[in-house]
């Protein structure tokens, strides 16, 4: 596993395991538990997923089972649009999060949305971060241009922006950005979500074959060998498996550029410009 060191001297590995769309709590424990057991130190939940309570309890069982110990995780969570309102609701959504999770403290916090008083909201994960609470912050979906107005307007520049990257959306422009502030960029959806034939992309199959690896393995290494962390995810034990076997190989320069070549400069997977989904996100609640 190769690590990336955050604006904050904290090692994050460079892959991870998402729990997005498991709501089901022993589901959720199970594919955590084997994740962890496969070998991912990175964890990924977030309150809107409501799945942080049985993430923390498969966390606990790895480390009573010895397979891990805490300090060896780094799990991140995400503080939803309905508490980015004020910055007390904020951080006190983090206190939240931490009581379902029971891991001590969190190793990273994120705002899940350019949603809401995001400002307000960010200065309540501040403040949770300067209490101990979390071991650095940060923000998901904050395309360049409000990227740039946050960090020249924030008191902590965030450690992690987590965005949709994979070959058909690479959104160069967000990466060159977030290396100019010294943010660490992380996909989610790094498999496009299956959209596009990804698993079955010629192009993606024949660089594959050059080195025994799916389409599904060039396309991850391919956004670490970017400087991305990724966040893949599966139920089943094999995937995992094959999703995590990505660091005995390299792509060429050329690999590199045919896959660039793939990228159709959109989503097809979530628009956040639709004032619709906007509003929808703004409604979305996930408590009383």
């Amino acid at each position: 596993m190769n690590y990336a060191t955050l604006n904050t001297g904290a090692k994050m590995p460079l892959e991870g395991f998402g729990v997005f769309q498991i709501p089901d709590a022993v589901e959720c424990e199970r594919v955590v538990y084997d994740a962890i057991k496969t070998g991912y130190r990175l964890l990924d939940t977030a309150a809107a997923y409501m799945n942080e309570e049985a993430l923390g309890k498969a966390v606990k069982r790895a480390i009573a089972d010895g397979l891990v110990t805490r300090d060896e995780l780094f799990i991140t969570t995400k503080v939803w649009v309905q508490d980015q309102k004020t910055e007390e609701s904020a951080y006190n959504a983090v206190r939240a999060s931490l009581e379902k999770l029971d891991t001590g403290y969190i190793d990273l916090v994120l705002l899940h949305q350019a949603l809401g008083d995001y400002f307000a909201a960010y200065r309540g994960i501040t403040r949770a971060y300067k209490e101990g609470l979390t071991k650095a912050v940060g923000v998901s979906n904050f395309y360049p241009f409000v990227l740039a107005n946050f960090c020249d307007n924030v008191e902590v520049i965030p450690a992690v922006n987590q965005i949709e990257l994979h070959p058909f959306f690479s959104q160069e422009d967000a990466l060159a950005l977030m290396k100019e502030y010294g943010i660490q960029p992380q996909a989610w959806g790094p498999l496009a979500e299956g959209k596009h034939g990804i698993f079955t992309d010629p192009v993606l199959t024949e660089i594959g074959a050059k080195y025994g690896k799916t389409a599904a393995q060039v396309v991850l290494r391919w956004n670490v060998q970017r400087g991305v962390s990724i966040l893949p995810k599966s139920t089943h034990v094999e995937r995992m498996e094959q999703n995590i076997s990505i660091w005995d190989f390299e792509l060429t320069d050329e690999d590199m550029s045919r896959i660039n070549e793939m990228n159709i400069g959109h989503s097809e997977i979530i628009d956040h410009f639709n004032p619709q989904l906007v509003k929808a996100l703004n409604n979305m609640k996930i408590h009383p």
